[in-house]
């Protein structure tokens, strides 16, 4: 499956953004979804993951309560929406997909294809 993220952008402290990841060539609901994210110097560290139905969801103890996943799969598409924003959470957002009807995992290692990254920036 070929993925791709977007929607990053630069906002402030306490702000919100809402990335997208839209997927093509191949049946997109056969597919969980995980999101990534590197900052600079650092590895690439798991964020949030959904399932290939929606039916079951995780975010790392870093961003839960701020960012919801969630996906419509009649439109390839899995959102993370983004609030309260820290400046920790900048970095370069990557979307991966893994053919599995399973739960999901924040695991870089577990998935198999990869989108292009998105950059996020939080600075005021």
């Amino acid at each position: 499956v070929q993925l791709q993220a977007s929607g990053g952008g630069t906002v402030q402290p306490g702000g919100s953004l809402r990335l997208s990841c839209t997927a093509s060539g191949s049946i997109f609901g056969d597919n969980a979804i995980g999101w990534f994210r590197q900052a600079p110097g650092k590895e690439r560290e798991g964020v949030s993951c959904i399932s290939h139905n929606g039916g079951s969801t995780y975010h790392t103890s870093a961003v839960k309560g701020r960012f919801t996943i969630s996906r419509d799969n009649a439109k390839s598409t899995v959102w993370l929406q983004m609030d309260s924003l820290k400046p920790e959470d900048a970095g370069v957002y990557y979307c991966a997909a893994r053919e599995i009807e399973a739960a999901c995992s924040v695991a870089a290692v577990w998935y198999r294809d990869w989108g292009q990254g998105t950059l996020v920036t939080v600075s005021s």
